[in-house]
C-alpha cells in the first residue's frame, strides 16, 4: 500500500510539473517542445490533442504523430475506370470469343453492341477490340464522391449546344429587325441594319425565347410565365418544409409526403415517390422487372442492349396474358354460369309469394284451391324410426341431443311415449330424494 501511495504521489507531482511547464511555454517563458523530426510544437495546442492515446504505446517524448492519418490504406485510391480503353484488336475470329462482335472479354449473352444479323463468328468481319477489364478498390472518399470518374471534356458538348442556341437566336432577332425596317422604310441604309445596345432584347426575355407561354397561378390573379417554371415563387421550396425526416439534401429529394394528413387539393408537395411509382416511370420499372425475370429464365433479352426488342416482347407478353385471362374467365362462366348476367327471377319465386288462394276446414282439409307443393331435396325428410313421432335432434338437455316425443338421448332407442317420460321423471325425483336423505 505504501508503494502504491508513493507511486500515486509521484505521478501527481509529474503531472503538476508538466502543467506548469506548458503554462510557461504558452507565456513565452520556456522554449517550445520539439518532435522526433526536429520541428517545434505549437505550445498553444490543447493537451487532449498533443497527448497520444494509451493504446498507441507511444514513447514519452513530445510528438504529434498520432494526429496523422495512420489508418490510410495505400491499396485504395480515388482512380476510376479507363473509359473506352481497348486492348488487342484482332483481325480474325478467335475460338471462345463473342459470337456477335468477336471480342474475347465477354460472351454473346452480355455483349453491349448491336445484335448483328450474322455474328462475327460466321462472317469473320468487323471484329471488335478487347475491352480493358479493371478491378479498382476505392477508399472511403472515393466511394462517396459523386463526381469521381467524370470527364470534364464531355461538358464541351453542352457549351456547343448553348452557343448554337444563342447564334440561332441572334440570327432570328436580326431577321426580325430587318423585316421591321423594310416595312417602315423602302430604302434602308447599311447603318440602319446595325443593332445597337438599345434595340437588343432584354436578357430575361431571351432566356424564354421560343418557349410556350401559359398563365400560372399567383396571388394577384395570374401572370404570364413559361412551361419550364415548374414552381412559382409563392410556393414554399420543399427543403423549407417539414424536412427533418423526409428531405435528403445530398440528392435534393423528398421521398415521402411531409404532410400526409392534409387535403391533397391544398398541398403541392406529395413526395417524389408518387412520381416515381406512377406514369411512364412505373411502366419503365415494370419493363425492367420483366426483362430481368425473362433473362433469368434463359431468354436472350437485354433492356440496355436491345430496348426495342425488350419492349416488343413485353407488349406481346401483356397481350397474351390478357388473352389467357379472358379465356380462363370465359371457361369458368361457361362451366358455372354467370349470375350477374342472368335474368332476374319473378317476384313470386324470389319472395315465395303467390296470388293462389287455398281454403281449409277446421280439420285442415282443403275445401277450395290446390295445396302448394313443397319441393323435396335429395335428403329424406320427416322420416321417423322406431315408433318415434319426432326426429332425432328435436330435443336438447344437459348438452345432449334426443327425441322430443319421449325425451330419450339414445340414438337408436325405441319410443316409449308419455309413459317413458313419466318413468324418467319419477326416477329423477327418486334419485334427488336419495341424495337429499344422505
Amino acid at each position: 500500500m505504501g508503494f502504491q501511495a508513493s507511486g500515486s504521489f509521484k505521478s501527481r507531482e509529474d503531472h503538476r510539473k508538466q502543467i506548469e511547464l506548458e503554462e510557461a511555454r504558452k507565456a513565452g517563458l520556456a522554449p517550445a517542445e520539439v518532435d522526433e523530426d526536429g520541428k517545434d510544437i505549437n505550445p498553444h495546442i490543447p493537451q487532449y490533442m498533443s497527448s497520444a492515446p494509451w493504446y498507441l504505446n507511444a514513447d514519452q517524448r513530445p510528438s504529434l504523430k498520432h494526429q496523422r492519418n495512420w489508418k490510410s490504406d495505400s491499396n485504395c485510391s480515388k482512380s476510376w475506370y479507363d473509359r473506352g480503353a481497348q486492348l488487342f484488336h484482332a483481325s480474325n475470329y478467335r475460338k471462345g470469343a463473342c459470337e456477335n462482335c468477336g471480342a474475347m472479354t465477354h460472351v454473346a449473352k452480355t455483349c453491349m453492341e448491336r445484335s448483328r444479323k450474322l455474328g462475327a463468328k460466321y462472317t469473320n468481319k468487323n471484329i471488335a477490340a478487347d475491352e480493358k477489364i479493371e478491378t479498382i478498390e476505392l477508399d472511403y472518399d472515393g466511394k462517396r464522391d459523386r463526381w469521381n470518374g467524370y470527364d470534364p471534356s464531355t461538358y464541351a458538348g453542352v457549351i456547343n449546344m448553348y452557343e448554337a442556341r444563342d447564334n440561332a437566336r441572334n440570327k432570328f432577332l436580326k431577321e426580325q429587325q430587318v423585316k421591321k425596317l423594310e416595312k417602315d422604310s423602302a430604302a434602308i441604309d447599311e447603318d440602319d441594319l446595325r443593332i445597337d445596345d438599345e434595340t437588343k432584347v432584354d436578357e430575361s426575355k431571351q432566356m424564354d425565347f421560343a418557349k410556350v407561354k401559359k398563365r400560372v397561378r399567383t396571388t394577384d390573379g395570374g401572370c404570364t410565365g413559361t412551361v419550364r417554371n415548374l414552381r412559382i415563387r409563392e410556393d414554399t421550396a420543399k427543403y423549407l418544409l417539414n424536412s427533418a425526416n423526409y428531405y435528403d439534401p445530398k440528392s435534393r429529394s423528398m421521398r415521402e409526403d411531409p404532410f400526409p394528413d392534409t387535403d391533397p387539393n391544398e398541398t403541392f408537395r406529395l413526395g417524389d415517390n408518387r412520381y416515381i411509382n406512377s406514369g411512364q416511370a412505373l411502366e419503365f420499372k415494370e419493363l425492367n422487372i420483366y426483362a430481368s425475370q425473362v433473362f433469368d429464365k434463359g431468354q436472350d433479352v437485354h433492356l440496355q442492349a436491345a430496348p426495342s426488342q425488350a419492349e416488343l416482347l413485353y407488349k406481346n407478353f401483356k397481350a397474351a396474358k390478357e388473352k389467357l385471362k379472358s379465356q380462363t374467365k370465359e371457361t369458368i362462366i361457361e362451366k358455372y354460369g354467370n349470375v350477374a348476367n342472368e335474368d332476374k327471377l319473378p317476384r313470386e319465386l324470389l319472395l315465395g309469394q303467390t296470388e293462389m288462394q287455398v281454403e281449409y276446414d277446421r280439420a285442415g282439409k282443403i275445401i277450395k284451391g290446390q295445396e302448394i307443393a313443397i319441393p323435396k331435396g335429395k335428403y329424406e325428410e320427416d322420416v321417423y324410426i322406431n315408433n318415434h313421432t319426432t326426429v332425432w335432434g328435436s330435443w336438447w338437455k344437459d348438452h345432449q341431443w334426443g327425441f322430443k316425443c319421449c325425451k330419450q338421448t339414445i340414438r337408436r332407442s325405441y319410443c316409449t311415449g308419455t309413459a317413458g317420460i313419466e318413468a324418467a321423471e319419477a326416477a329423477s325425483d327418486l334419485m334427488m330424494a336419495n341424495m337429499a336423505r344422505h
